[in-house]
């Protein structure tokens, strides 16, 4: 089963770990000092913040699947789409660790689909492809824009 994703940077962690408690009526299932996430059922949606350093608002949205199969379906949509993809395998980032795609829409907001399988210590590795905010959006000259089936992206 799909859980939409939504990621915000937010200027204060702990008064937006006290408002997004009480609107949620829950306690954030991941704390770390520069970020939370909830794991909400009602409705079915991983929504986590951070202050990372982005300017505060929306810094992605995404979908989460339970398995790498559903990435592939997945990511087959996405290529149907007409977007470019950047596929980032065994990423670590929100102090876990996933398989992920990464897209813009056509207004240029970034989308990421992806698979957990595992936690981290980190927020990311710095040597992960999309560890910083650029990386992860598609470059129509550096970046293929489809991907290939072999290359177990879709």
């Amino acid at each position: 089963m799909n859980r939409f994703h939504v990621h915000l940077n937010v200027s204060n962690l702990d008064d937006s770990i006290r408002f997004y408690s009480q609107l949620f009526a829950s306690a954030p299932t991941v704390v770390k000092g520069d970020y939370a996430k909830w794991m909400l059922e009602d409705p079915r949606v991983n929504f986590a913040i951070s202050t990372t350093g982005r300017a505060p608002g929306i810094d992605h949205l995404g979908i989460q699947v339970d398995s790498g199969d559903e990435l592939v379906a997945l990511g087959r949509r996405l290529d149907a789409a007409g977007s470019t993809v950047v596929p980032e395998p065994d990423a670590t980032c929100c102090y876990a660790r996933s398989d992920k795609m990464w897209t813009e829409d056509p207004q240029g907001t970034r989308w990421e689909t992806f698979h957990t399988f595992g936690d981290a210590v980190t927020y990311y590795a710095a040597d992960d492809a999309c560890s910083t905010d650029a990386a992860c959006r598609p470059a129509p000259a550096a970046v293929q824009s489809r991907c290939a089936p072999a290359s177990g992206c879709c």
